[in-house]
């Protein structure tokens, strides 16, 4: 070390003992990518080693882990679902076009309707677009067809009858600016019609859209291929959804567990009361709410009912109050559980209040369920119906209130399950009414 005087200040310098060779850029570049390679270099030969040596080392863990633990260890068992079937061959035809459809009313009526419309596609040769569902009626309900059925089953299981397509091809959408037919068909038709009017159609227009499709086919006399067809699409290729089927077994789980149970179709809803005209019982205020709805859905066709002749003529629910005194004069008693098919009750738990006090077993999905296995299915009055309509298939006895179509399909399907017993009750200027046997 030597010590310097420069302009009267003492400067303290440290002698090097080498000198300093300065490292340029390319330098260091050159040292780090050389790092960077030896690192990777080193990093895949240890995975490598790693993969070699690990299946041995596990091996001998389990080995000795086998030897010195005396107990056995439990696995599992995964259970597979049975395979799905084979798919039947595909029906071999010329398509004479597209029916694409728009279904009207609530789940039973939609329900029948779809029936219908694969029988109509089938006799006029034409590829079915899986139809839409009402999204515009009273429940506002917005489930698509595959929130409610099992799409893919409902497309093969018919196959050998009749195309289904999801959707139009691109060419014949609206969005990209093809403009299909958008007709109702004539209710109660037969096959002259379709044949002879609608067939035509197709040679003009590739895509004929039917906007209502309610008692679109007739009932009777219409051929018994088209007949045995429309039960097949009934009972057997309308499946629901996984998730529905899943939550509509657990409820007929539920009510088979405390014993025999009736599922009563109490068909005393707002809808039903405001459609029908039918006001017996309520309040004038409640009577003015039912007509001020009337009115407001335009395709109810009749505004001025007067509900005690509609009452006379058989074509109104019972009342929760009539529902009870029809139960006691059957034979039912206090201990007969009861599952309460159907949407709210117009005037909610009071107007149950009789039908409780003589059958005080009364439940529905809400008391049954918790809250957060039903949170999917509100706002959804549809597939809240079809849970209804799982229980109501499988009870021991279904009474409904009311002659229809939730009332009608399901008692055809318990006639076709094995004639479980039906309690139809006779009205006056119906037809008379008897019960299926069990």
């Amino acid at each position: 070390m030597e010590v310097r005087s420069e302009g009267g200040i003492q400067v303290r310098c440290d002698k090097l003992l080498a000198p300093v060779i300065p490292r340029t850029r390319l330098q260091v570049w050159f040292i780090w990518v050389c790092s960077s390679i030896l690192l990777w270099t080193c990093l895949v030969q240890l995975v490598t080693v790693g993969e070699l040596w690990r299946p041995h080392f596990f091996e001998r863990i389990s080995n000795r882990l086998s030897h010195s633990n005396p107990l056995p260890l439990v696995i599992e068992e995964t259970v597979r679902p049975p395979p799905p079937p084979p798919l039947l061959a595909a029906r071999n035809y010329t398509s004479n076009g597209f029916l694409k459809v728009s279904c009207n009313g609530g789940l039973n009526q939609m329900r029948a309707a779809i029936c219908d419309m694969v029988t109509i596609a089938r006799l006029l040769n034409l590829t079915l677009v899986v139809p839409e569902l009402d999204k515009t009626s009273f429940w506002a309900d917005p489930s698509n067809f595959e929130d409610i059925f099992d799409v893919r089953h409902f497309i093969d299981s018919l196959r050998d009858e009749v195309r289904i397509v999801r959707r139009l091809p691109k060419r014949y959408q609206q969005k990209y600016g093809y403009q299909p037919l958008r007709m109702p068909p004539v209710s109660w038709s037969n096959e002259k019609y379709y044949l002879e009017q609608i067939l035509p159609l197709f040679s003009k227009h590739k895509v004929v859209h039917f906007n209502r499709t309610d008692a679109r086919l007739a009932n009777n006399g219409i051929s018994l291929d088209l007949q045995r067809l429309r039960c097949r699409v009934n009972f057997q290729a309308l499946k629901f959804t996984p998730q529905i089927e899943a939550l509509g077994s657990k409820l007929v789980r539920l009510l088979r567990e405390k014993g025999p149970f009736m599922a009563l179709h109490l068909r005393y809803e707002m809808d039903m009361l405001a459609f029908s005209g039918c006001t017996h019982g309520c309040t004038a205020e409640e009577a003015e709410e039912l007509k001020r709805m009337r009115y407001a859905f335009p395709w109810w066709r009749e505004k001025e009912i007067v509900s005690e002749e509609r009452r006379s003529q058989g074509l109104c629910p019972l009342t929760p109050e009539e529902t009870s005194l029809v139960l006691q004069a059957l034979g039912f008693d206090k201990h007969t559980q009861i599952y309460i098919a159907s949407g709210e009750i117009y005037g909610s738990e009071w107007r149950l209040a009789a039908l409780r006090a003589a059958f005080p077993r009364i439940v529905k999905k809400e008391m049954l369920l918790d809250a957060k296995e039903l949170q999917q299915f509100h706002n959804h009055s549809s597939q809240m119906a079809a849970l209804d309509f799982m229980v109501s298939i499988a009870s021991n006895t279904f009474i409904p209130t009311y002659d229809g179509n939730m009332a009608k399909l399901v008692e055809g399907h318990r006639r076709y399950l094995g004639f479980k017993r039906t309690v139809l009750l006779d009205r006056p200027g119906r037809r008379n009414s008897s019960e299926v046997p069990s």
